[in-house]
């Protein structure tokens, strides 16, 4: 398969896992180890998620750890995956990303998503009582953040308001999305499209990127579409290693289907926790985007991923205990990758 499937730029997605019985510093020190990791091997992107009041992840600001990665790495490029818009004005995510983008130019990518990122309660805490923060403003609201970020097609909407004083160059804004809605966007505006295919209720895969494709209307930085495809892995020295190292975000997924989302347990105390039937079953259903195995098996499956979809670039996601586990599952599948 090396031989009749192009190898694409790899990329990671973080969520800085909070361990059990480790403090969300511990959790967000990892992933400025792992994007240092992942810099040092040669991957095109580092993203950092969105996510709020869930005990297991402490990547809940991705402004403020996008300036922690990118000041400790020096060529990767840094970014969301992503700032969920509905939350946050556009002019305040604008100032956040043009400011990072003047610190470190060309480095930066905005990734915007329309989910919550959470669960009503909180997003309702988040937005307060501000009638301008719903989901049906989304593309209204992204559309001035465009104008704000250099898009002249919509500066009008940006009206005078400016994100810097004096911009020399502008982050990189993605559509993220798991359905046909953030394809058809990113189709209209012309900007890169990545799907969320790690998510394991993810479906309609074939038909989002056909309609990204055949919908895209060229934009002054992008003639032509660029598909991204986001995918879980974890890589080992053999199968039955990574298994076991996929058990803890095996179990997380289990609990946030069952109603908990606690901070993540140690692979040990996820091989001896005991499953009903129902369980397993679950576990196996959400299970299903999530490749597993040693690295050349990890690098079949996305070599297969890539012939399947056609994408310009991967986007690996892997939820793992141990940071180090993490950063030797990413060197491995580097290294075969560029075999």
């Amino acid at each position: 398969m090396e031989d009749t499937v192009t190898r694409v730029p790899l990329s990671v997605l973080e969520l800085a896992i909070v361990r059990e019985g480790h403090s969300s510093g511990d959790a967000l020190h990892g992933a400025i180890g792992t994007a240092k990791a992942a810099d040092d091997l040669g991957y095109s992107r580092f993203w950092v998620a969105e996510h709020h009041n869930t005990p297991a992840v402490a990547s809940t600001a991705p402004p403020v750890l996008i300036a922690a990665v990118a000041a400790n790495t020096s060529r990767i490029k840094v970014g969301s995956g992503g700032v969920m818009l509905p939350n946050h004005m556009p002019f305040v995510v604008a100032e956040q990303f043009a400011i990072l983008e003047a610190l470190y130019p060309d480095r930066i990518d905005l990734g915007i998503g329309r989910a919550p990122g959470t669960d009503q309660v909180t997003a309702a805490a988040l937005r307060g009582v501000s009638p301008y923060l719903t989901v049906e403003q989304f593309p209204e609201h992204l559309r001035t953040l465009l104008g704000l970020l250099g898009d002249d097609r919509n500066a009008t909407r940006a009206g005078r308001l400016q994100a810097t004083p004096a911009p020399e160059t502008y982050p990189e804004v993605w559509i993220l999305g798991s359905s046909t809605y953030g394809a058809q966007i990113a189709a209209k505006l012309g900007l890169p499209f990545c799907y969320a295919y790690h998510f394991p209720t993810a479906s309609g895969l074939e038909q989002a990127l056909d309609l990204y494709r055949t919908g895209f209307q060229p934009s002054p930085r992008f003639p032509k579409p660029h598909v991204m495809v986001s995918a879980s892995v974890i890589a080992a020295e053999t199968t039955e290693q990574a298994r076991f190292q996929a058990g803890p975000a095996r179990v997380m997924m289990l609990n946030l289907r069952t109603g908990g989302f606690q901070p993540m347990i140690s692979p040990e105390a996820a091989a001896a926790r005991e499953f009903s039937d129902l369980d397993r079953q679950m576990i196996e259903a959400l299970s299903g985007a999530q490749h597993v195995g040693t690295a050349d098996e990890v690098v079949d499956a996305l070599d297969a991923l890539v012939e399947h979809t056609e994408a310009d670039e991967l986007l690996l996601a892997g939820m793992l205990y141990d940071p180090a586990v993490a950063q030797d599952s990413l060197a491995r599948i580097a290294k075969t990758w560029g075999r």
